[in-house]
């Protein structure tokens, strides 16, 4: 079936397209669409990849769900429209990479749209919510989706980074070859868990340490 997504992707990802699980997710999708309030945007569903084309890939964070409140959800995990009230998961992580670094952020919207332009992979494992419903559209076939988006950088790509915060995302990262690419783990930033080892993880200045070493450019994450 055609699908609107970057390039590099739709080339990576075809086989997926037509397997039946994603035929049957996509009338799902059109029809919550047609019936429903849904976020994100249309538009922004496959905005992750767009931003972050498959071969500029450095740097994997695993969401879980899009948000479900109005115009917060905009196809970046844990991102929300620049101009909107951060939500207090993405927060955190600001706080952790001002104590990583030592110093202030110098953006602190919540679009997050300038680090996928530099090659971080923003994903959630679930791309579209009901308004105000949290996990209405999991097990419908987003999962599997994502699983081959992961399995493809992980076995056709060297020297990434994969985020894994929760046991939601650990358990979706399991299978990484972390011969290949270094994975970092740690609690979930919401603030129910990340006094429990997110702050003070470093995961931003290890993923940059790594990255150097690898030969590539660190992420500007200030």
């Amino acid at each position: 079936m055609e699908v609107r997504i970057e390039e590099s992707w739709k080339e990576k990802l075809h086989d997926e397209f037509s397997k039946q699980y994603f035929v049957e997710l996509a009338e799902f999708v059109k029809k919550e669409y047609r019936e429903k309030a849904v976020y994100p945007a249309p538009k922004n569903i496959f905005r992750a990849f767009e931003l972050c084309p498959f071969d500029t890939v450095d740097v994997v964070i695993l969401g879980q769900d899009p948000y479900h409140g109005e115009r917060q959800a905009n196809g970046l995990a844990f991102a929300v429209d620049e101009g909107r009230q951060i939500p207090p998961s993405l927060l955190n992580i600001f706080k952790e990479i001002a104590h990583d670094f030592g110093k202030p952020l110098e953006h602190t919207d919540g679009d997050l749209a300038r680090w996928a332009k530099q090659g971080v992979l923003l994903l959630n494992a679930t791309l579209t919510v009901r308004a105000h419903a949290a996990g209405s559209h999991q097990d419908r076939g987003w999962e599997s989706f994502t699983d081959a988006v992961i399995r493809s950088l992980s076995e056709e790509r060297e020297h990434l980074v994969f985020m894994l915060w929760g046991n939601y995302a650990k358990a979706k990262g399991a299978h990484l070859n972390r011969k290949k690419h270094l994975v970092l783990e740690a609690p979930h930033p919401s603030p129910l868990s990340a006094s429990s080892g997110f702050f003070g993880c470093g995961h931003f200045s290890k993923a940059n340490d790594y990255l150097i070493a690898s030969g590539k450019s660190p992420i500007d994450w200030l």
